[in-house]
């Protein structure tokens, strides 16, 4: 098995040599080696040899969820969607992940942000008067011990996001219902902060990666993550032996780092039986690893892989975020 690169032009060609699904230029194939790592990436002209972008979509105010900016994407409407996928008091956001694998996107960059929340409500509303308490399940998640200590008998409901919360509140004149959002939020809506910084911990931080419809370039000089996703290999119907192990291995012989193994429900066959007795779970799984695409390490790695998997796609090579946070810097609260 090895690696080999597949431009956008020739994905057909691709697929009738038995390639794995997914618009990655990489694809797992059954080919000879392929020599020549650094010009076999998909060039702008090959890419995209016509362009049409969809006109009269009035996109202006609108505050879309991240399937519909992912669709945004794929349909032309707009350049770039940017995704929450972590958190770290909230942890992974796993619908998030799974729209990574549903969208045929790329990830071209990522950020990490503090995030700070406030409790807002309408003006002259006092903290005794709340009885609900709405906002994004991942906000919710990261002020729980806050709003616990400061005595609110409040139920919490889950919205979209965070800004729509505040939204909610103002628009329905709500006098009995918080929201967790932004500062920001609070000013956009005229709310009144009744509660700052309620984040479980000041260091509460959203790391972000940015979709695009193509792949961004590989390079070499300055330190890069990848992220890929795949499935084990089944032989017979059965799962192959310690295959997880197996892929982790490809990378810790080569002294790459993994910074995230995220495990998912394999969706169309959650549940596999073996003997007509047990049955055991199915999981995809996305690895982050700190390497380029274009180091012949991390090239190496993925052709190892390849063995033991009988689904593999890249998701993006990119660029790391290296950018110092802490509890006193300045940030932009999200929905997330």
């Amino acid at each position: 098995m090895r690696l080999v690169r597949v431009s956008a032009w020739c994905r057909w060609t691709a697929a009738s040599r038995r390639c794995s699904p997914g618009p990655s230029p990489w694809a797992t194939c059954r080919q000879p080696p392929f020599t020549a790592p650094s010009s076999a990436w998909p060039t702008r002209a090959s890419r995209a040899p016509t362009r049409r972008r969809r006109r009269g979509r009035r996109t202006r105010g609108a505050r879309p969820s991240p399937a519909t900016s992912s669709r945004w994407v794929e349909r032309w409407i707009a350049d770039r969607a940017v995704l929450p996928v972590e958190n770290s008091l909230g942890g992974s956001i796993h619908r998030n992940y799974d729209l990574l694998l549903r969208h045929r996107l790329h990830i071209v960059g990522e950020v990490q942000l503090p995030v700070h929340h406030c409790l807002l409500a309408l003006p002259g509303v006092r903290p005794e008067y709340l009885t609900r308490v709405i906002s994004h399940p991942q906000a919710l998640s990261q002020c729980e011990l806050t709003l616990t200590e400061m005595g609110l008998n409040v139920v919490r409901e889950a919205v979209d996001d965070t800004a729509g919360a505040a939204e909610y509140v103002a628009a329905k004149g709500l006098r009995d219902t918080a929201a967790i959002a932004s500062a920001r939020a609070g000013e956009l809506y005229g709310l009144q902060v009744v509660a700052e910084g309620i984040q479980d911990d000041d260091s509460n931080v959203t790391r972000f990666v940015m979709l695009a419809r193509e792949p961004l370039l590989p390079r070499t000089d300055r330190r890069f993550k990848t992220s890929i996703v795949f499935f084990s290999r089944e032989e017979g119907g059965k799962r192959s032996p310690s295959s997880l192990f197996k892929v982790l291995s490809a990378f810790a012989f080569r002294d790459i780092s993994l910074t995230k193994n995220e495990s998912r429900p394999r969706r169309g066959r959650p549940i596999t039986n073996l003997g007509g007795t047990a049955k055991h779970f199915e999981y995809m799984f996305y690895v982050d690893f700190e390497a380029s695409m274009a180091e012949v390490r991390a090239q190496n790695a993925l052709a190892e892989i390849q063995e033991f998997t009988s689904f593999l796609r890249v998701l993006g090579s990119y660029p790391m975020d290296m950018s110092p946070w802490g509890p006193h810097s300045s940030s932009s609260s999200s929905s997330s």
